[in-house]
């Protein structure tokens, strides 16, 4: 069965809970599945390597999965505007999937999550956005056709899905949050499996 890779980075656990949700919005769509991966976490000190599996939570992201996965949709919490560190990383370790063109072709698309209202989502969005187009991916948004768009009060973006967080970092999504992440991973499996061979 094809899978859409939900690859995110999440601290405080509101991003991880917002790509559950889009994983539900995948599994919707007839003969899709989705496919939970995080990335690892980056740090200044270097002598001690990180555990090749995490604690808890979703495993962590290889190469293959990249390979393998019919669409591809990146989650980060905001930092100052921009996707965090850990991703960037990543994303900067891919250049062979660049030069052989592993992701061309494919859907994707992005989801954040921030402290406040207007904390960078969009900004955050965008960032996440420029290495998938370098890579040949089609971007896929949320159309205003959700009605959720235009109703919600908290997260939710055409650029992608979204979670404001607040001060005290509730993980939990806003049922608007929850629709728009649902609509998203949809939307994605859908476009997915109409560009499979």
């Amino acid at each position: 069965m094809p899978d859409i890779l939900i690859l995110y980075y999440s601290r405080g656990g509101s991003v991880a809970q917002l790509a559950r949700h889009i994983a539900r919005g995948v599994g919707e769509v007839a003969g899709m599945q989705a496919r939970l991966r995080a990335v690892p976490p980056v740090a200044a000190v270097t002598q001690q390597a990180a555990p090749p599996v995490p604690d808890d939570g979703a495993p962590y992201v290889s190469h293959d999965d990249l390979a393998q996965c019919a669409g591809l949709i990146l989650g980060s919490p905001t930092r100052f505007g921009n996707m965090a560190a850990p991703l960037k990383h990543f994303l900067d370790g891919t250049g062979s999937e660049w030069a052989s063109g592993t992701l061309a072709g494919k859907p994707a698309a992005v989801f954040t999550s921030t402290a406040s209202l207007h904390g960078g989502q969009e900004s955050t969005l965008l960032s996440m956005a420029l290495p998938l187009l370098h890579h040949g991916m089609v971007l896929v948004g949320i159309p205003y056709t959700e009605a959720a768009l235009s109703s919600t009060r908290s997260g939710g973006t055409p650029y992608g899905a979204s979670h404001v967080a607040g001060a005290a970092d509730n993980s939990e999504p806003s049922d608007e949050e929850r629709v728009l992440a649902r609509a998203l991973g949809r939307r994605v499996a859908q476009i997915a499996q109409r560009l499979l061979p």
